[in-house]
């Protein structure tokens, strides 16, 4: 008895036809497939199934037989699997998650530092908001995230890496563009693109500059995202306030300009469970310095 008569015989019993298992699963003429459960009948002594005018009917023994045959197979594939496993060990997966927008810059720059010393690795991307980047670190979904520091983060840790100015974001030939910087008062009357509650620390850290600038702005748009900021300018002719690192995304027609005076910041930070003791995640820390440095030098 060899596993191919097994494998066929279930093929038929699972397809209740030999013409069917021959042509749809095992891709082998009839009479050779019905050749084998004989053979395999012959070995055994003992019918297993019964030939019927639509198709095959197993008998008692056919019956008794499947269920074991079923389980030999499991357990063939079962340990053939742990051979492969064996032979070819699964690569170390680490996921790590940005803030869109900020793969550009900082996605190559941490691959290179991983993979350098842990060239066998995996690595999973994930581009979203900070809440659910910071979700993600939470449920252990995520290992290490670009993010912004949100309330709430019980059980994460951060470290800082950059502290991000915010610009004023404008169409190239609007009249406030002519200006080396852009004055809070500049603002006011103006078309006012900020963004919405998908970014709830750059939200607060916006209003809270209008504020302490003592200009009353009623925004006319909500952006959820930088691309989307920048596309609501372009059309509107509007202006808005955005991180520097916007500026990477800017069409010909779309230019920045800095702010009069000590320009409002936002921080872009690394988050991670503290509870994770990835080997990975503490190598990335170890270098993080040099992450920054890297960046920093790539952007200047």
């Amino acid at each position: 008895m060899e596993l191919r008569h097994l494998r066929y015989f279930v093929a038929v019993a699972e397809a209740g036809s030999l013409t069917v298992a021959a042509e749809q699963r095992l891709h082998t003429s009839q009479p050779s497939l019905s050749r084998q459960i004989r053979d395999l009948e012959s070995e055994l002594g003992a019918q297993l199934l019964t030939r019927r005018a639509r198709g095959i009917e197993l008998t008692p023994a056919g019956r008794a037989f499947l269920d074991h045959a079923r389980s030999v197979l499991s357990q063939v594939e079962a340990a053939a699997e742990a051979a492969r496993r064996a032979a070819h060990p699964a690569k170390p997966c680490f996921t790590m998650g940005f803030l869109t927008g900020h793969e550009l810059t900082w996605m190559p720059e941490a691959l290179r530092i991983l993979r350098d010393e842990l060239p066998n690795i995996d690595v999973m991307i994930s581009s979203q908001y900070s809440p659910r980047l910071a979700d993600g670190l939470s449920q252990g979904k995520i290992d290490a995230a670009f993010l912004r520091r949100g309330k709430g983060a019980a059980g994460l840790a951060f470290r800082l890496l950059v502290k991000e100015p915010l610009v004023v974001i404008l169409p190239s030939d609007h009249r406030l563009a002519s200006l080396k910087a852009v004055s809070p008062k500049d603002l006011a009357g103006e078309t006012f693109v900020i963004v919405s509650d998908t970014a709830p620390v750059l939200r607060a850290v916006i209003d809270d500059y209008l504020k302490r600038s003592g200009i009353n702005i009623t925004p006319a748009h909500e952006a959820d995202h930088v691309t989307m900021g920048i596309s609501l300018i372009m059309s509107t002719r509007g202006v808005g306030l955005l991180p520097a690192y916007a500026q990477n995304f800017l069409p010909s027609s779309v230019t920045s300009r800095p702010l009069k005076g000590d320009a409002p910041t936002v921080e872009l930070v690394l988050g991670y469970k503290k509870s994770n003791q990835s080997p990975i995640l503490k190598l990335l820390l170890s270098r993080l310095d040099e992450l920054v440095a890297r960046v920093v030098k790539k952007t200047r």
